[in-house]
């Protein structure tokens, strides 16, 4: 199995997991609050009760017992209505230093309470239009309490689930970063025989053949070759930057692409006359304009067009640009494109500029974006380094 249908896989199992958690907290947390509510219904009746007892009392009744009520709600909010709406008692609710101003907010609570039907209507007597009190409640502390607990249970699922993914898309990042470092050492490791034996025979035949002009261009070759290991060498490991044109990097890419590309394919250096100077590792980051111009000239219909290395400084930053006249990319693309293994050519890897992105923005601690792109008429990546 993949790498990549596992970790689906899990993520698909997380979110389920969470999805069932956050539902049954709700089902269970409802049947609680609602049972709560009920119970504090109860309470308020018997309280109401009371009320009525002690309003309306008789020989038979029992104060201290009917007092005991009515001090044993400590936790309900209560106020107590008059027939007219003003209130004539209240428990577990704050009151400010105006006493009278104080009365008017409660009455006004007590209203509210009873318009949402949290109210218990008690006649003081028996007689047909006897006065009345209406004994109006709201939901104790706990039971707002458990009302939001499962809202924030549901949020610390959530926040699990994405800790956990995120957790996952790392470790599958660092398990890539492994294979990119050891398929790249493993390459330059590969590499380093054959060179080392094409070096050895080139020497014998420049002393064989010291008038054939071949010979330097192969030897040209074989040197590239050594670069090419090297670069390979490099990655996994930091480099230590040094001092560098930029101007220079451009030139020589510039110079390589042309001697290698149709002469239908324009290939323009829009460069400084000035020097512009960075901290950088020469060999990796001319790496990188190769990879860009190397999909520029892939780009370009029919093999003809004009590719423009452009550069410029601020007096903060680098900036280079590499455009072309090619077929451009697709704008769902545009996100993807320095994704590991995505390529729209019908043979490649996928890695070019997933390696470039890395080198920029790990190595140089710089940035690599697709500055724009039209179909039909072509893209211009950018790159910023600091200075």
């Amino acid at each position: 199995m993949k790498w990549t249908d596992r970790i689906r896989q899990v993520k698909i199992l997380l979110v389920l997991a969470a999805i069932i958690i956050a539902v049954a907290s709700l089902a269970i947390s409802h049947a609680l609050t609602r049972d709560l509510a009920q119970e504090e219904r109860n309470k308020m009746e018997i309280w109401a009760e009371a009320m009525r007892t002690f309003n309306d009392p008789n020989e038979n009744t029992n104060l201290n017992l009917v007092l005991k009520v009515i001090e044993g709600n400590n936790t309900i909010p209560v106020v107590v209505l008059d027939s007219r709406g003003n209130c004539t008692a209240y428990r577990n609710i704050k009151v400010g230093s105006d006493q009278a101003d104080s009365l008017q907010v409660i009455a006004a609570a007590g209203l509210r309470m009873k318009e949402e039907g949290r109210a218990i209507r008690i006649k003081l007597d028996d007689t047909p239009k006897s006065d009345y009190i209406d004994v109006c409640y709201d939901d104790s502390l706990i039971l707002k309490r458990l009302a939001v607990y499962p809202f924030v249970q549901l949020g610390v699922v959530l926040i699990f689930v994405v800790v956990a993914i995120f957790a996952l898309l790392t470790s599958k990042k660092a398990e890539q970063n492994k294979v990119w470092v050891g398929l790249s050492k493993e390459t330059a490791h590969q590499l380093g025989t054959p060179i080392s034996s094409l070096m050895a025979w080139t020497e014998m035949l420049k002393e064989s053949y010291p008038e054939d002009t071949l010979i330097p261009e192969l030897d040209k070759d074989v040197q590239r070759l050594q670069l090419i290991a090297d670069r390979f060498s490099k990655i996994g490991s930091v480099p230590e930057p040094v001092a560098a044109s930029l101007n220079e990097v451009l030139s020589h890419v510039a110079d390589y692409m042309d001697r290698r590309t149709s002469q239908k394919v324009r290939i323009i250096k829009d460069l400084p006359e000035h020097d512009v100077v960075v901290h950088m590792n020469p060999q990796l980051f001319e790496w990188v304009i190769e990879n860009l111009a190397k999909n520029a000239v892939d780009a370009l219909g029919a093999g003809a067009g004009t590719i423009t290395l452009h550069l410029e400084e601020t007096p903060s930053r680098a900036i280079i640009e590499v455009s072309d006249t090619g077929k451009g990319i697709r704008k769902k693309d545009i996100a993807n494109v320095f994704r590991p293994g995505f390529t729209t050519k019908k043979r490649g890897w996928g890695l070019g500029l997933s390696l470039a992105k890395r080198i920029v923005e790990e190595y140089h601690n710089g940035r690599i974006f697709v500055k724009s792109s039209e179909v039909g008429k072509g893209t211009v990546f950018r790159i910023e380094l600091r200075k």
